[in-house]
């Protein structure tokens, strides 16, 4: 964990500056914004300048003497997903014992519905914003930077995050559950995940799992199958597929909960014993491993923790910015375990 601190610089740009960039006045740059009449060239000339600037109307202003909201945005991938709906939990226990009040937004995945989400959301002026993921459009990361609001990255470790983050390295985890794999026993060891270039956390899973198996001088077995978000379909699938790629494969490390269950049920389907005949491990410790039969081997984070602290780091760089002291900038790593369960606990006999 490190812990800096990040003076605040210049204000985010204004209406003067955009007029000033389009070379055309303050009210024809308000036409522009209310959609009123104005020719198609200075039009676009408006635009050109409002997006070369990451200009935002403030849509609050004129509401609050601080020109500022009183919520914070949540900007989550997914609301099917337990752990994305715990780490909002998380937050909005945390800030809502202040009297906030929480905005959330589903990415879908999908950084430009992130970068939608942002620039509309930006507009109200939130005391804090909290992304899932490190992985932006260029355009999210302007207007994030503009606007001076307080960031969290959440659910990874940015090498260079946009302000402030809490979560864990994804590759790393993947590793060490491949290595737990190998240390029961296991051998030839797949891995499925989606297909999707778009889900940055299964895609460092599976580059955790390449290094891991690499490592260990094991012959890598991938399957990538289907689109963001993964479901249980997904898992049984993908496992039939690398099965019939590789039928002597003693166990598969899986994307996610959902995709291991779906596995073990496909399994059942085959005639497959688990752990017995294969072996299945997951990822994320949701409610489904530790209810399925066999229980689930996964790795568990607490997605609870990761929300609560970006709650408290949001709020100690609102009140930093309120004193015109200068914003708190830390990065913080939560830990993961292995949590073995009998999915994998039975060792293969050979």
């Amino acid at each position: 964990m490190t812990d800096t601190t990040l003076a605040p610089d210049a204000s985010p740009p204004r209406m003067a500056d955009v007029a000033k960039l389009a070379g055309v006045s303050k009210m024809t740059v308000s036409r522009v914004l209310a959609g009123r009449n104005v020719s198609e060239k200075t039009r676009k000339r408006v635009q050109e300048a409002i997006e070369s600037l990451g200009y935002l109307l403030d849509a609050s202003a004129g509401t609050l003497s601080s020109g500022r909201s009183e919520f914070i945005v949540a900007l989550v991938p997914s609301l099917n997903s337990s752990n994305f709906a715990d780490t909002v939990r998380g937050l909005n226990d945390c800030i809502r014992a202040q009297g906030l009040r929480l905005l959330l937004g589903d990415t879908d995945y999908h950084p430009e519905q992130e970068a939608l989400l942002v620039r509309t959301l930006l507009r109200h002026r939130p005391l804090g914003v909290m992304l899932t993921g490190a992985a932006h459009l260029e355009i999210t990361h302007k207007l994030l930077v503009q606007s001076k609001v307080p960031v969290v990255e959440t659910w990874d470790v940015p090498g260079e995050p946009i302000d402030q983050s809490v979560g864990f390295s994804n590759t790393e985890a993947a590793a060490a559950m491949v290595r737990h794999l190998q240390g029961c026993g296991y051998q030839r060891i797949g891995f499925i995940g989606g297909a999707s270039s778009l889900d940055h956390r299964g895609l460092q899973r599976r580059e955790g799992y390449l290094q891991a198996v690499t490592a260990l001088n094991m012959t890598p077995r991938v399957v990538a199958y289907g689109e963001s978000p993964i479901t249980m379909s997904h898992g049984g699938e993908a496992i039939r597929r690398l099965l019939a790629q590789w039928p002597d494969t003693d166990a598969v490390m899986c994307v996610s909960d959902l995709s291991a269950f779906g596995a073990i049920m496909e399994c059942h389907r085959q005639g497959l014993r688990v752990p017995e005949d294969i072996a299945i491990a997951g990822f994320g410790d949701f409610e489904v491993s530790r209810h399925c039969t066999p229980t689930i081997t996964t790795v568990s984070v607490d997605p609870y923790r990761i929300g609560w602290r970006a709650g408290e780091m949001l709020l100690a760089s609102a009140a930093a910015q309120r004193a015109g002291a200068p914003r708190p900038r830390e990065v913080s790593v939560v830990n993961y375990q292995i949590l073995p369960r009998e999915s994998t606990t039975q060792r293969r006999q050979r």
